[in-house]
């Protein structure tokens, strides 16, 4: 399996409810105005004591998932954004049942809330049932349709369902709205970002390939190279199709197209 971003079936954390809070900016803030986080005790004259939720947002970007599950459950449980925060820690402790339970939750609470649409599919695409993974996703899109990292999960299952002409056309949107959203590797949002594919010598080289049909060598070289170190045999389609013409002459490049894979 690939996983592009965080561990099999996961990318990121950000606390997005109003107020809209990262938990790695809490954690800053937290220590720059003297706050009270799980690691540091400050005088009390001088500390102002966190809510349950900045705590557990504060866990959550340092990995520590239990301590954050036990601080969401004093939040409020009527709130969609809450439920799918539990859900993201169950989600990350592998607890698929209990996740989706609170995913479901929070669609039922917020109808709206887009997040929890996507994060459902993403436990569908864990389990490799993408046919409901893409529904889900197709849902969150109608809600927000302006998301990056859904359009990304979308691509990957379509990709898995081999639906390859899908698969880029979801993966060009997400590159189109953020040209970023492949690159990340740290904790980016409510969303889970699923990349994970098991072909990957062939996902790379369509990830080169668009990348290259958008004008970016760089990004398509690093592909480019991925794909041949995970065995991808058919080198000469670098050569010939038309979107890697922007790399012909490229030193990097005419050095990749040489070398033999046990070089790579």
């Amino acid at each position: 399996m690939l996983s592009v971003v965080l561990v099999s079936a996961l990318a990121g954390f950000l606390a997005q409810s109003a107020p809209a809070t990262s938990a790695g900016t809490i954690a800053k803030e937290s220590v720059s105005n003297g706050l009270t986080t799980p690691d540091q005790t400050a005088p009390a004259a001088k500390s102002k004591k966190l809510s349950p939720e900045e705590l557990g947002d504060i866990f959550m970007a340092r990995k520590r998932f239990r301590e954050a599950l036990e601080q969401y459950q004093h939040c409020d449980r009527k709130s969609a954004a809450i439920a799918n925060k539990i859900g993201i820690a169950y989600h990350q402790l592998l607890d698929l049942r209990n996740a989706m339970k609170q995913y479901k939750l929070a669609t039922k609470l917020d109808p709206h809330f887009s997040e929890a649409f996507n994060n459902l599919g993403t436990i569908y695409y864990s389990q490799r049932s993408y046919r409901r993974a893409i529904h889900y996703y197709r849902s969150a899109l109608r809600l927000a349709p302006n998301s990056a990292t859904v359009y990304s999960n979308l691509g990957s299952a379509y990709f898995s369902q081999h639906h390859i002409p899908e698969a880029i056309e979801a993966y060009s949107k997400a590159l189109d709205i953020d040209p970023e959203v492949f690159n990340r590797s740290a904790p980016n949002g409510v969303l889970l970002q699923e990349q994970t594919v098991e072909d990957k010598a062939k996902f790379h080289y369509y990830m080169a390939r668009l990348y290259a049909q958008k004008g970016n060598a760089e990004q398509s070289l690093q592909y480019i190279r991925k794909a041949l170190e995970e065995g991808f045999k058919d080198r000469e389609k670098f050569r010939s199709e038309p979107e890697f013409a922007i790399l012909k002459g490229n030193p990097e490049f005419e050095e990749l197209m040489k070398k033999e894979p046990r070089e790579l």
